[in-house]
This record gives structure tokens, C-alpha cells and sequence, in this order.
């Protein structure tokens, strides 16, 4: 099916903070529902899902923007941080050798009313193309469960299934995932 493309895809800036985590928020609520509680959810979003300030300060999150506001997020790392925004406390903000360690993808979320055509998979082009140009070979992310049929189909394989544990003992499923670039 295609989609007459309403949006432009940008770079995110610092100004974009408030909005993406309203996004971010909206997304989880509404495309998450059949794959997690909403007390996992919402511990979530309080303590694992948010922006991440490093992502945009290096120039690698991006943003599609929709006369109605921001409709989708995304971006790729290459610093060893996995998943999680700043109220994340288990980060590692080192950078990655994109010789030997594959840069990570992350932070994906489209507006519920936006959902399914097309947002995610131009940002993750964008970011496939910018990870390969800065040298990197691969791709590995940890994909929430809604994510798992989008990341299997933009060609991601599945690698382990992991149970973070948050913050208040509530416990959300999670699946890494690679992809060879």
C-alpha cells in the first residue's frame, strides 16, 4: 500500500524535547496495548522510554514532522548506549569502533494516527544509510514488542529475548534484534 508522503523527515533539535516525549508517550499508550499492561507501559515511559539528549546533541535522531505537529522518531548511536532515555540511569556513553561493534538503532516511535505508513521506514533508512556512511557493518537494536514485525520485515533477525527489570520491580519483555548492513 502506498502513502502520499504528508511529512518531512528532519534532524531533531534540542527545541524538540517536549514534543517528542508527548510522542513518545502517545505512541506507547496506544500501539503498545496489545503487547503490554498498562502498568508496564507506564513504568516505561517514566523510566526507560523518553529522548535522549545524546542522540540529538550528535546529530543522529531524526524527526518527521507533520502539519498536525511530530508524527515519528527515530535514530541510530554510535555510542555503546542500547535503549533508554536520559531519566535512563543504566547508560554508557562511549563511543562504538565502527570496525569491529555495530552501531545501535533506537528510540522509534510514530504517532498512533500515523502508524503503519511508511514514517518508520523512511527514518530507519536514514539511519541506515548515515550508519553505513560513518563505517559501520551492522546494526543491533532492542525492540520493544509492538516493534518486532516492523524490525523482522526492514530485514533485523532476532537475537535473544531480554526482561528488563524497572525501576519499581514491573517487568518489560524486550527482544534484540541485528541486522548485517
Amino acid at each position: 500500500m502506498s502513502y502520499e508522503r504528508d511529512y518531512v523527515i528532519r534532524k531533531a533539535t534540542l527545541d524538540d524535547r517536549e514534543a517528542i516525549k508527548r510522542l513518545i508517550g502517545d505512541s506507547a499508550r496506544l500501539l503498545s496495548r496489545d503487547y503490554y499492561r498498562d502498568i508496564q507501559i507506564e513504568s516505561a515511559i517514566e523510566s526507560v522510554f523518553g529522548v535522549d539528549t545524546d542522540l540529538i546533541d550528535d546529530g543522529t535522531y531524526f524527526v518527521a514532522e507533520h502539519r498536525d505537529g511530530l508524527v515519528g522518531c527515530g535514530g541510530w548511536s554510535k555510542r555503546k548506549t542500547l535503549f533508554g532515555g536520559d531519566q535512563f540511569t543504566n547508560r554508557t556513553s562511549g563511543m562504538l569502533d565502527p570496525a569491529s561493534e555495530p552501531a545501535k538503532i533506537r528510540a522509534f516511535f510514530i504517532h498512533p494516527q500515523h502508524a503503519r505508513k511508511g514514517i518508520a521506514g523512511q527514518i530507519l533508512e536514514h539511519c541506515e544509510t548515515e550508519a553505513r556512511a560513518g563505517g559501520f557493518q551492522s546494526l543491533e537494536l532492542m525492540a520493544t514488542l509492538p516493534g518486532v514485525p516492523f524490525y523482522t520485515a526492514a530485514g533485523f533477525t532476532s537475537q535473544a529475548p531480554f526482561a528488563l527489570e524497572l525501576p519499581d520491580g514491573v517487568v518489560l519483555e524486550l527482544l534484540s534484534m541485528r541486522k548485517e548492513l
